[in-house]
């Protein structure tokens, strides 16, 4: 199947109605759901977020797309779910204990969403336990988000509280710095939303 170049377009747009209509007549024609989202879809995600690393786009073109992509996924989640289609990985995502910000986090999810991945938003102002519960339901890997310099330490307790479950624990935000990271025994870093799916998919083995 070739890739669907007007959904491409639709959706690094973030043209929510024009992926509705092309997602819809993928279905209503009994289209490769599948492939679509892997030939079309996912990369068009993958390239906003390219983008948005080259500064060529910024956080609000990336929110649209991101959300103009889910309401692709929207129609298509459940064919994917009768076909037998396995996301890349369980994965959740919080802004930690005491922070309130949820814009960068809310970008990262949708960016991993768009990428493959089975997301679990846990929200804002999560403590140790919150994230452990979602591990016990099968998160594979744990990503933190703080956006003040007096949160930031809430992820050393993260990180120190997950250390030997199994899990791996990537840590972002405004603040926050690879030596960071280091510093506290997380597993790594991302900078950006497009940055926080390479780093996922290098912590998973996911192949492009």
């Amino acid at each position: 199947m070739d890739r669907n170049e007007t959904l491409f377009t639709a959706i690094t747009k973030g043209n929510r109605k024009g992926v509705e209509e092309q997602v819809n007549a993928c279905v209503t024609t009994g289209g490769h759901v599948i492939e679509l989202l892997t030939g079309t879809m996912i990369p068009a995600m993958r390239e906003i977020g390219e983008r948005f690393s080259r500064n060529e786009v910024y956080v609000p073109e990336m929110l649209i797309a991101a959300r103009a992509m889910a309401a692709g996924l929207k129609i298509i989640e459940p064919l994917l779910v009768k076909a037998g289609h396995k996301p890349l990985a369980r994965v959740c995502i919080g802004t930690v204990k005491g922070d309130l910000h949820d814009i960068g986090k809310n970008l990262v999810a949708m960016m991993l969403k768009g990428a493959g991945y089975e997301v679990e938003d846990l929200g804002v102002d999560c403590d140790v336990a919150k994230f452990q519960a979602a591990v016990d339901r099968g998160a594979q890997v744990v990503l933190c988000s703080a956006l003040l310099t007096t949160t930031m330490p809430y992820m050393k307790t993260v990180a120190e509280g997950l250390k030997g479950k199994g899990v791996k624990v990537v840590i972002g935000g405004a603040p926050v710095t690879p030596q960071y990271a280091h510093e506290i025994g997380a597993d790594a870093y991302g900078s950006d939303a497009n940055e926080a799916v390479k780093v996922v998919d290098a912590l998973v083995g996911a192949s492009r």
